[in-house]
């Protein structure tokens, strides 16, 4: 198995792996992005992310998404958006072999912070980040505005 930094033409394989990573969240019908989006977003002008891929004889069966934050508190972080692996091919540390590329991503450019979101009810990957030494905070909650509740609130806001 090689990890490797992503390039252009493994995107069309790296949303095949979003696709089903949001069949395994179940959100079947959730991925909006598509190969183009990838391919001018991860290696135009100025890339929003970073992506390692898994290859396995070829095949990428792995990858991970990550791109910088700045936090107010820690200045300059990393973020995981996504960690995926190809069903027939979890449990063989995979998954791992990604995570320690992103880390040692991290830690090569001094960054004070990585993080991340993991679904409650994924038991195994939340083991498998407290075992690593991360930290998996109960007391925050994630907030997402979609597009339509973006839409309704600028329009709501507007007529104050």
């Amino acid at each position: 198995m090689n990890i490797r930094e992503a390039v252009k033409s493994d995107m069309p394989q790296v949303l095949e792996l979003i696709k089903e990573l949001a069949i395994f969240e179940n959100e079947p019908n959730a991925v909006e992005v598509n190969v183009a989006d990838l391919e001018r977003e991860g290696y135009g002008e100025n890339p929003l992310f970073t992506c390692f891929v898994a290859e396995l004889e070829n095949e990428i069966v792995g990858a991970a998404l990550i791109y910088f934050r700045f936090s107010t508190w820690k200045g300059r972080t990393l973020h995981l958006e996504d960690l995926i692996v190809k069903e027939s091919e979890r449990g063989k540390g995979i998954g791992e072999k990604l995570y320690k590329q992103v880390m040692q991503f991290a830690y090569d450019r001094g960054l004070k912070r990585v993080a991340w979101d993991v679904l409650d009810w994924n038991t195994g990957a939340i083991r498998f980040y407290e075992r690593s030494g991360a930290n998996v905070l109960e007391t925050w909650r994630v907030v997402h505005m979609d597009e339509n509740a973006l839409q309704n609130y600028i329009k709501k806001s507007s007529k104050k």
